[in-house]
């Protein structure tokens, strides 16, 4: 499987982004998905995660604010960021594969970066 993330960017404090990850091959629609971020200095952390039949988790951080959807006709997974905060900052990875909330899966696309400015 390989990923390919885009979307990221420099937006304002309180403005909004929307990640995409387009996935290779034909069993998309059975792979778990999800998205990770890794600030400066820190481990990689869950954002977002979207199990192969349609179930979500989010980080606490971002309960209420991102939306994780995926599109199995187009093999794509969308991360929705509203609302963004300095604290939003991070390198974004896209991640493919059986995954629980505490392992990711064994695929991971080449991050994208998002900055928000306060």
């Amino acid at each position: 499987v390989q990923l390919q993330a885009s979307g990221g960017g420099l937006v304002q404090a309180g403005g909004s982004l929307r990640l995409s990850c387009v996935a290779s091959g034909n069993i998309f629609s059975r792979n778990d998905m999800g998205w990770y971020r890794q600030a400066p200095g820190k481990q990689r952390d869950l954002v977002a995660r979207i199990t192969s039949g349609g179930r979500t988790n989010y980080a606490d951080s971002v309960k209420g604010r991102f939306t994780i959807s995926r599109d199995n006709a187009k093999n794509t997974v969308y991360l929705q960021m509203n609302n963004l905060s300095s604290g939003d900052t991070a390198v974004y990875y896209c991640n493919a594969g059986y995954s629980t909330t505490s392992y990711p899966g064994p695929y991971w696309g080449q991050g994208t970066q998002v900055t928000v400015s306060s």
